[in-house]
């Protein structure tokens, strides 16, 4: 099956498709009103598709930020605690954790918690690195099948961190403090609180820090 795709904002392009292509075509705007418009659709039916493909995130915008999801419950709740930061940070009014696999919420949950709170267009970010397969199939596909419980609302799969400058003075940050740590200049960030694993191994070196 042909797809045809419709460059209308530089920030992303729209694909006609059906439910299935979903899984492997990725980020896409998909929206129920675009499935098989290509005989004949109405200016009524253009006109939906257009309004969902407004740029930027406004208040009846749902952002959900789905990790990977782990069986260590330390972990899950540090995902509800970047969706705080990231709420507050950036005042959109409707944004949910979910976890790919292995704990809740999901995505079909938090898809229809920002259904609930009134959401007209759901956005998944997923919070990975790199665009493996779970950005280009796993997530896709979990996110199609949440949606199916709440049509005429269309969502989006966007792009992971990937490579963002910004992520560069991250990861030198998070070196920076865990050395100081290791040598007893600073506390345990808040990932390593409490499991003393952020100290330097070898040559005896471990048994000094205990």
């Amino acid at each position: 099956m042909s797809v045809e795709s419709l460059a209308l904002f530089p920030q992303f392009t729209v694909k006609r498709c059906s439910i299935g292509e979903v899984r492997t075509k990725n980020p896409i705007w998909v929206h129920p009103n675009s499935l098989n418009l290509q005989r004949g659709p109405s200016r009524t039916k253009h006109l939906s598709i257009k309004s969902s493909l407004r740029a930027g995130v406004g208040d009846k915008d749902g952002v959900i930020i789905v990790d990977h999801g782990s069986r260590r419950r330390e972990s899950n709740l540090m995902l509800n605690q970047f969706v705080a930061m990231f709420r507050e940070k950036t005042g959109y009014l409707i944004v949910e954790p979910a976890h790919m696999e292995l704990a809740e919420p999901s995505i079909k949950d938090a898809f229809g918690s920002c259904v609930q709170q009134g959401a007209n267009r759901v956005i998944v970010s997923p919070f990975f690195l790199f665009p493996g397969r779970h950005w280009y199939q796993d997530i896709p596909s979990l996110t199609a099948e949440a949606a199916k419980e709440h049509p005429g609302v269309p969502y989006i799969v966007t792009a992971p961190l990937g490579l963002h400058e910004q992520l560069v003075d991250v990861v030198n940050d998070r070196i920076k403090h865990c050395l100081s740590h290791a040598v007893g200049d600073a506390d345990e960030c808040v990932v390593c609180a409490g499991t003393n694993r952020c100290r330097l191994y070898g040559a005896g070196l471990a048994n000094k820090t205990e």
